[in-house]
């Protein structure tokens, strides 16, 4: 892979929406304090991201051309075969970007190690430069991650890093039929969760943590019930979330697999608000009401993670 450029994706720091919102820093300093926050950990959460990104720009430019692109441009961006993806921020901006960049290589960047967790963000910005170097060279250990998708009967498409929702977008219940196997399902429940390997450390997790202390809790079982997925695994895990048993809605289908050669489908009955989105971000959804039948498997191509050279 010739490499040319760098495409460096950020987010707005919490500081940057605050004065959005509020027009000005002063008017946005009024409006914490007097909520009895502290906006100096505003102001130090967006010195140290702004430091770090400046460290970054400096590091990529000595090599290649940079563009840095807000995470909510990224579905009409037009990324080349020539491009590096750089992420800095948080973990979650990794997922969102995996999305839209098709098998570019990512470099997860830490800017704050201290405020972040850094799951996805292997790179500080003290061993990023290593990290770009053997990119460009070739020589860099890449981590390929399993991708969801949903396709809509109408056509539209959606990728997931971690998890897929499909649903309701109210606190109702959603009505929908369930096929998978060759065995179908009425259904009442709250949504279903499509999670990948990624992802099952994450909201699939908590639905486990959930399972078991209900189950601990109203029958005295101490049974456990955790489950984690190899990041390229070629399954999807799914679950119903609090499936209602009635004369019209069954359970028997509440959880199982979708290996890579088999389909999760789903026909909606919701009238309206049925939606489907993934890792989290609701703004990017396709809408599944009435007449709309969605197929979820295994997506064709996978995420590409860049690693250090400490996880060889």
């Amino acid at each position: 892979m010739n490499i040319e450029n760098a495409i460096v994706v950020v987010n707005k720091t919490r500081l940057e929406l605050l004065i959005e919102r509020f027009n000005t820093k002063e008017q946005a300093r009024f409006y914490i304090e007097h909520s009895g926050d502290d906006f100096k950990e505003y102001e130090e959460e967006h010195h140290s991201f702004q430091e770090a990104l400046n460290v970054v720009l400096r590091t990529v430019r000595s090599d290649l051309k940079v563009k840095v692109v807000e995470r909510k441009f990224l579905p009409n961006f037009l990324f080349s075969g020539k491009d590096a993806v750089v992420v800095v921020g948080q973990d979650g901006l990794v997922a969102n970007t995996a999305k839209y960049v098709d098998a570019l290589p990512i470099i997860g960047v830490n800017p704050d190690p201290s405020r972040y967790d850094g799951i996805l963000l292997p790179f500080s910005v003290k061993t990023f430069s290593r990290g770009m170097q053997d990119l460009i060279s070739a020589r860099a250990l890449i981590r390929e991650v399993t991708l969801a998708q949903a396709i809509s009967s109408d056509g539209q498409r959606l990728l997931a890093f971690n998890d897929l929702f499909i649903g309701p977008a109210s606190h109702t219940s959603a009505r929908y039929k369930l096929t998978v196997r060759h065995e179908s399902e009425e259904q009442s429940s709250s949504g279903i969760i499509v999670s990948t390997g990624a992802g099952s450390t994450g909201w699939l997790s908590s639905v486990m943590n959930m399972t078991s202390m209900v189950s601990a809790t109203f029958t005295g079982s101490s049974t456990s019930v955790a489950m984690t997925l190899p990041w390229d695994t070629d399954r999807l895990a799914f679950v119903v979330r609090e499936p209602f048993s009635s004369r019209h809605s069954g359970i028997s289908l509440s959880a199982g697999f979708i290996d890579h050669d088999e389909r999760l489908v789903i026909e909606s009955h919701m009238p309206n608000n049925g939606v489907v989105f993934s890792d989290g971000v609701e703004a990017d959804f396709i809408r599944f009401n009435t007449g709309v039948r969605m197929e979820i498997g295994i997506a064709p191509q996978r995420a590409h993670l860049v690693l250090p050279e400490t996880r060889r």
